[in-house]
């Protein structure tokens, strides 16, 4: 049968259930949000009404606006779980406990409608146990549904089938998830805490036992279990204060309870330090203390608290040092990091090693228990923890046969089956050949493709597939197939410098001769942080104005290159838009962003203001929106409020939080789209550019511009002295404020005064000249520079 979801229920309102509905609602699902009558009060639907509240109140944002919230309907098991006949989905996420689960499944059994999909968003139990004792309809439509938290952002999602799942419901449910609510999916066996917590979980305890044995501190395994081994930078002891100790205790037990034949089993058996604390109360940052604590010092400061598992007191946390973490510091490429943190010599790389090893090997073995091969294993890890690499990718990495001699050596138990392959003459888990990537699979003792997608464009296997037209250090140019050509960036952060500004240039004449349009787009961690400040400052402090002035006459040539081209010019960006990212975006003919996009014109923070063609984008944006063409004789539109939101926009520094906000402030219009899945945000760039091509695409005009002169300038200046008087804005703040509104108004002149896009680049180029020279400007740049946050001198 087919499968829609139209409406969803989600059973629990805590803080998982009442996300994962704001996430459905995210995606435009109407959401039924369910948890249990209160025993006290007239409102029934309270625990549910305050699980919804948390959601809004959530930071991060649960919601892409707040407005989505709006389909998210609250009620209580005991009234209206007949409501859930509506459905077509109902994911319950009420607390880890069996016979609770099963006792609410009952009720939801009399009520779903047949066909209806019911999952399950445990973290651990088992699938087939919560199902047992349901009807048959039921257990071949049951499924968990496994997000991670907060379900808005993890990109993972466990779907673990149970043994009467019909496998068209299996697919229908990755489907959803990975296209709807732009998931990664990994398919788990119903083992004791699946995949991403059995691996995960087990790295954290085996981390507390090399802990002990080594008598390492907690801040110092925190130092070695970070960035600089592709993890997140909370490292381990953070992240566990982040996710509750308590849940890390219960779902290491849970291992160790239910999975006797594990051959790390005692591993997961918590220590009694880590018991204690639980029974303490100490759960992380939930509490107020874990494994850190913040407290204030006699003189009222800030001071970091570190627990000591020994005697479970409180001592000042102190900065950890190894020579390894220094040295792998200076490396951008992960796999350098590893093997520097793997085969150094000093206690920080002994204790990397043991730690990995162990790893490494528990997940071998964990295949095909938890999962069929190694690809669901590594995207699981990847995806719910963060790595920047899989255990086998982390094996490659390192080198297979060179790491097994090690462990050998050292008397550790190498899975057969890693034997096997290097007996074979296969000497790393992954292999590519063109654009296809081959995994060894254990089962067929061969390589097998990794399922490729069609949405799913890798811009480094097409390089490496021989698809780079041009190339320099900071940018290329690369092939998409179908006429179609991507400009991608890079450098560090993907901040636009010389190279990047040249190799638009060369684009724009290789899709000329050679392609029917171009995307600007890149696989990094974020899209483009902005302009190369480094290079900026130097300048500034050599006095070189020619040179700076030069430079921004190059980045607004570029843009409005970009912005003129004769052909459909897409941008899609993701993450960190930020300054010249963002001015670059805003110059396109489309924008094809990532629903998790932090657009914004930021050159505030660092005492400037857009000079790319940012401040003139955002007036004419908003003069296009807000101001109708051919108005009848004598109908007059105000621009004044309008000028009013475009001087907020660029001197608050907004920045959207959703690439819907970002449609809301007015760096996206109406005819820009979003995907929710990041993994197809090139092919369906792609396809944007490609359609402008089918209807016929003709380039835009140089636009002229009424400007509002000298009545909008003053008004301006009238809303910047408030400001500064009311303390909301320092007297920098209202220099750099005046020079944008000079800008948006175009100064002291008539009011109606007519100008072009090149007028109004010359206005913000003038403006960003003047600032650069102010001493402040200066002080701004270097403390971004040194600290990568904004000084409000």
């Amino acid at each position: 049968m087919g499968y829609e979801v139209k409406k969803a229920a989600v059973l629990g309102a805590g803080v998982m259930g009442a996300a994962i509905a704001a996430h459905l609602a995210n995606v435009g699902i109407p959401v039924l949000l369910l948890d249990i009558p209160p025993k006290e009060g007239d409102d029934r639907n309270a625990v549910a009404r305050a699980g919804l509240e948390r959601a809004l109140k959530a930071k991060p944002p649960a919601f892409y606006l707040k407005e989505f919230a709006e389909l998210v309907e609250v009620g209580n098991f005991e009234d209206d779980m007949p409501k859930i006949s509506e459905c077509d989905l109902v994911i319950e996420a009420v607390v880890e406990n069996l016979q609770i689960k099963r006792s609410l499944f009952e009720k939801v059994d009399q009520h779903r409608k047949p066909g209806s999909i019911i999952a399950t968003n445990t973290s651990g139990i088992s699938i087939n146990a919560i199902a047992e004792g349901r009807s048959e309809d039921f257990r071949k439509h049951f499924i968990g549904m496994h997000f991670f938290n907060p379900p808005r952002y993890m990109k993972l999602l466990e779907i673990i089938p149970g043994k009467d799942t019909l496998k068209e419901v299996v697919d229908f449910v990755a489907e959803f998830g990975e296209r709807v609510l732009g998931k990664g999916i990994v398919y788990a066996k119903d083992t004791p805490n699946f995949i991403a917590n059995r691996i995960g979980v087990f790295g954290m305890m085996y981390t507390l036992k090399v802990m002990d044995e080594m008598g390492l501190t907690i801040e110092e395994v925190d130092a070695l279990t970070g960035k600089v081994v592709g993890r997140p930078k909370v490292a381990t002891f953070k992240l566990g204060d982040m996710v509750g100790i308590d849940v890390l205790y219960h779902v290491a037990l849970n291992v160790y309870e239910n999975a006797p034949n594990d051959e790390m089993r005692e591993i997961f058996n918590p220590p009694e330090w880590l018991k204690k604390m639980v029974e303490n109360g100490w759960l992380g940052n939930k509490t107020g203390q874990g494994f850190y604590k913040k407290v204030k010092d006699e003189s009222g400061k800030k001071q970091t608290l570190v627990i000591d598992p020994k005697t479970l007191e409180y001592r000042p946390a102190k900065k950890a040092s190894f020579p390894s973490v220094e040295m792998a510091k200076t490396e951008d490429d992960v796999r350098k990091r590893l093997n520097i943190m793997v085969y150094g010599k000093d206690k920080g790389a002994q204790f990397t090693w043991k730690t990995i090893a162990a790893v490494l090997i528990y997940s071998a073995n964990r295949i095909p228990e938890i999962a069929d091969d190694i690809v669901q294993v590594d995207n699981a890890m990847k995806w719910g923890f963060n790595w920047e690499l899989g255990p086998f990718e982390i094996w490659d990495a390192i080198g297979v046969r060179r790491s097994v001699e090690r462990m050998e050596a050292e008397g550790m138990q190498v899975p057969a089956k890693v034997k096997e392959m290097l007996e074979a003459g296969a000497e790393s888990f992954y292999k590519e050949e063109g654009t296809q990537v081959y995994y060894w699979d254990f089962e067929s003792k061969s390589y097998k493709p990794v399922e490729e997608k069609p949405e799913v464009i890798v811009l480094s296997r097409l390089k490496k597939a021989g698809k780079v037209v041009k190339e320099n250090a900071d940018a290329s140019l690369i092939d998409l197939g179908d006429g179609v050509a991507c400009l991608e960036f890079h450098t560090k952060m993907n901040a636009i410098g010389a190279g990047v500004l040249q190799m638009v240039d060369e684009a724009l004449e290789a899709v000329r001769k050679d392609f029917d349009a171009l995307v600007i787009a890149n696989q990094g961690q974020h899209f483009s942080a902005g302009a190369n400040l480094a290079l900026l400052l130097t300048a500034i402090q050599e006095e070189e104005w020619e040179e700076i002035d030069y430079m921004v006459r190059a980045f607004q040539k570029a843009t409005m290159s970009l912005k003129l081209f004769e052909k459909p010019v897409v941008a899609a960006p993701f993450n960190m838009t930020l300054g010249g990212g963002c001015e670059f975006c805003l110059h396109c003919d489309r924008i094809r962003a990532h629903a998790e996009l932090y657009m914004g014109l930021v050159e505030v923070g660092v005492g400037l203001l857009p000079a790319g063609g940012g401040t003139k984008e955002v007036l004419l944006r908003l003069v296009d929106k807000y101001i109708p063409k051919n108005l009848p004789r004598g109908v007059v539109v105000d621009p004044l409020p309008h000028l009013r939101r475009a001087l907020e926009t660029i001197a608050m520094a907004k920045v959207s939080m959703s690439a819907y906000e970002a449609k809301e402030i007015g760096f996206l219009t109406d005819c820009d789209s979003i995907s929710i899945n990041k993994d197809y945000l090139i092919y369906e760039a792609k396809q944007v550019a490609l359609n402008l091509v089918r209807e016929g695409y003709r380039p835009p005009r140089v636009k002229k511009v009424k400007m509002a002169g000298r009545d909008g300038f003053g008004y301006l200046k009238m809303l910047i002295y408030n400001m500064k008087e009311g303390a909301w804005i320092t007297e920098h703040e209202a220099k750099i404020a005046t020079h944008i509104a000079k800008v948006l108004t175009g100064g002291d002149v008539l009011p109606g005064t007519v100008m072009d896009e090149w007028e109004i680049l010359d206005l913000e180029r003038e403006a960003f000249l003047s600032l650069c020279g102010e001493p402040k400007t200066q002080e701004r740049i270097q403390h971004m520079l040194t600290t990568g946050r904004p000084l409000r001198n």
